[in-house]
């Protein structure tokens, strides 16, 4: 699948955002090696605390299946309406990205629309990351 493809898919994930609150929509588009994709979307509380990531959702829908092998993950969000910006992850979705995936080869698309796409490695966004392997004796 390429970038602009799974950006497409990150792009009607964002349509799913519930987001009365802030009034920006998030969607992701997570691509696992074996070609199949979880979407995820932003979902605000009252409470703020319980919101959750449009990145985190993804990566929880696949991994409450079994899947634990990614490839990389398409994000995209702004103000309501069109696409006007690039978002990054928040630092606790790039830690939920560091437990599951090599920080050296795990993509990210960024964007504010499918023409003007860039890629980051997870290692570019989270240097110097705590994982898994940081616990092993």
């Amino acid at each position: 699948m390429t970038n602009r493809e799974l950006f497409e898919c990150a792009m009607q994930a964002r349509e799913n955002s519930y987001s009365p609150y802030s009034h920006f929509m998030v969607g992701a588009a997570l691509l696992t090696r074996d070609g199949k994709v979880y979407t995820g979307c932003n979902i605000e509380n009252a409470s703020y605390t319980p919101t959750i990531c449009a990145e985190r959702t993804a990566f929880f829908k696949a991994v409450s299946e079994g899947v634990r092998d990614f490839e990389k993950i398409a994000i995209c969000g702004s103000p309501e309406g069109p696409l006007v910006q690039m978002a990054t992850p928040c630092g606790v979705c790039r830690q939920v990205m560091m437990e599951f995936c090599d920080p050296d080869k795990f993509e990210i698309v960024l964007g504010a629309g499918p023409e003007q796409l860039e890629v980051y490695t997870l290692k570019q966004l989270l240097p110097m990351g705590f994982g898994p392997s940081d616990l092993e004796q």
